[in-house]
């Protein structure tokens, strides 16, 4: 065991820094398919107005608000996709349907059953009101609107409109590519039947997990060797294509915890520990690009966008805790996202918390509601290996450190992984 050289920063600070050296990707056009899911790198402006033409909201007759009590001459069909392109004078009408254009010289539309029909004549209502039961052009977007703004993801209303004013292609940022990691010699392959000192590789499945439900594509590069030249191989080949890696063990400050070393002589390590509870041992750094030793080393001056490299602590819940506080947030930068962050709500603690002296400690909970409030309950031990202390949590509760226990009632701040 070998002291570390790096100092104990404050989580906030981490993350702060963490996302100061965080860059953005840059932007590519896809069709709306591929866009579905994707953050908009560019405000999108409307190039006409929507609805582009008057449009019934009912079915009915097109008439004029003049001719109000009158049986008026019904001279032809109005209907989606099939104008009626006659002129509607005084004393005629014309049959619309919903979704149908109102034809020139209609100012209102007459719902089919405030009418009667006799023959080709419909006789309207004594009281008709001009602009009545039609959309009027521009009333939903007008020309030169900004309809999305840039950081926005594209779910299924934002894909509905870019649609509607025919973007066929939306510029959007890159997907970042992630190179996945664990290590260590203990480690084996789920399905395998472990031997003595041997555990099943959880890590990997458990951040694939949440590296997915970030956005991200994402290269498994599986179980790398805890042996200095075999480990520094699969990272420099990883990240030939991968934005980032992120690993799980080998932080620590064990002789065989050698991935810090590996950042050391790759690249600069801007955070090698950090006063956070579970996740002290977590490590971010940044390398150049292509990383020194790489087949296309040569070609550096080329290409000067940096690579990120996420080291997570072994521990479970340590490893899919850092992922929270501080991958996830810089993921989603590198996207474009506006929001970065998980939202925190205030929330009423339903047990005694103790905090950790020296360390904010991110405790997992459930909430529920009674009345207005939240109340959060604790998921049972929070030791950094039980990963059911994650399962089925709905929040992070913040303690803040100190030696004072947060007594039940206390309102903290908790970070939303879901709510109840």
């Amino acid at each position: 065991m070998r002291a570390s050289a790096y100092p104990l920063i404050d989580a906030d600070e981490a993350a702060s820094l963490v996302l100061a050296h965080t860059p953005v990707l840059g932007v590519e056009r896809v069709t709306l398919a591929d866009a579905i899911g994707r953050v908009l790198a560019e405000d999108l402006v409307a190039g006409g107005p929507l609805p582009a033409f008057p449009s019934s909201a009912v079915d009915g007759y097109a008439v004029r608000a003049a001719d109000a009590g009158k049986a008026l001459r019904v001279l032809g069909e109005s209907a989606a996709g099939r104008p009626f392109e006659g002129m509607v004078a005084p004393g005629t009408a014309a049959r619309i349907l919903t979704g149908g254009v109102v034809p020139d010289g209609a100012d209102c539309v007459v719902m089919v059953e405030h009418v009667s029909l006799t023959g080709d004549k419909v006789t309207v209502p004594p009281s008709l009101v001009a602009g009545h039961n039609f959309h009027k052009v521009g009333v939903d977007v007008r020309a030169g609107d900004r309809i999305l703004s840039a950081g926005a993801q594209l779910g299924a209303a934002e894909i509905g409109i870019a649609a509607a004013t025919s973007h066929a292609q939306l510029p959007v940022r890159k997907r970042p590519r992630i190179a996945l990691m664990s290590t260590g010699d203990e480690l084996v392959e789920v399905g395998t039947t472990p031997r003595r000192g041997q555990i099943a590789d959880s890590n990997r499945w458990a951040l694939l997990a949440s590296l997915c439900d970030a956005g991200v594509d994402v290269t498994l590069l599986g179980i790398a060797p805890d042996e200095a030249e075999q480990l520094r191989r699969v990272v420099v080949e990883a990240l030939e294509e991968a934005d980032a890696l992120v690993t799980s063990g080998g932080v620590s400050v064990g002789t065989h915890d050698l991935v810090k070393p590996l950042l050391e002589s790759l690249g600069t390590v801007h955070v090698g520990r950090v006063k956070l509870k579970p996740g002290k041992p977590f490590t971010f750094a940044t390398l150049p690009s292509p990383v020194a030793g790489g087949p296309r080393a040569s070609r550096r001056e080329v290409d000067g966008d940096q690579k990120l490299a996420f080291g997570l602590p072994g521990f479970p819940v340590s490893s899919l805790v850092t992922f929270e506080v501080f991958v996830r947030p810089a993921l989603r930068k590198m996207q474009g996202f506006a929001q970065l962050h998980r939202p925190m709500l205030p929330v009423r603690l339903g047990y005694d918390a103790r905090p950790t002296p020296d360390r904010t400690e991110y405790q997992r909970v459930t909430l529920r509601r009674e009345g207005r409030e939240l109340v959060a309950e604790t998921t049972g031990s929070q030791s950094s290996s039980r990963l059911l202390s994650l399962a089925g949590a709905h929040a992070l509760v913040k303690v803040p450190a100190g030696e004072q226990s947060l007594k039940a009632g206390t309102v903290v701040e908790a970070m939303i992984l879901g709510l109840p």
